[in-house]
């Protein structure tokens, strides 16, 4: 389980934003739903990702994020010597969903489909 004790402290805050980005962006991508999201390639390249706030919305127990990802994936072939794959990074892009709770700053992370 993932805990944003940081931003659950901003809450309110005109920071808030801010430090939810900064927290989003040093997570650990293995914590994140990119691989579910790729659309073009087939493995994500960890911890490059940048982050979108799109929306947020507070629940009498949770803080719900909107959250545009932005990220690289390549297309890994089979590195055989004759393998005519090129690797190269190619530009992703996913929505996801995180629910912060308000008591504990317990955060469950989905992925959001279009």
């Amino acid at each position: 389980m993932i805990r944003l004790d940081n931003v659950l402290r901003a809450w309110g805050s005109p920071d808030f934003k801010d430090i939810l980005k900064h927290e989003i962006e040093i997570m650990d991508a293995e914590l994140l739903p990119l691989q579910q999201g790729l659309s073009t390639g087939n493995h994500i390249i960890s911890n490059q990702h940048s982050v979108m706030i799109n929306g947020i919305t507070e629940t009498e127990n949770h803080i719900q994020v909107t959250a545009g990802i932005f990220y690289k994936s390549v297309i890994a072939g089979c590195s055989c010597a004759d393998d005519p794959t090129p690797v190269s990074e190619n530009n992703e892009y996913c929505i996801v969903r995180l629910d912060i709770e308000k008591k504990t700053a317990a955060t469950s992370v989905s992925l959001v489909l279009e």
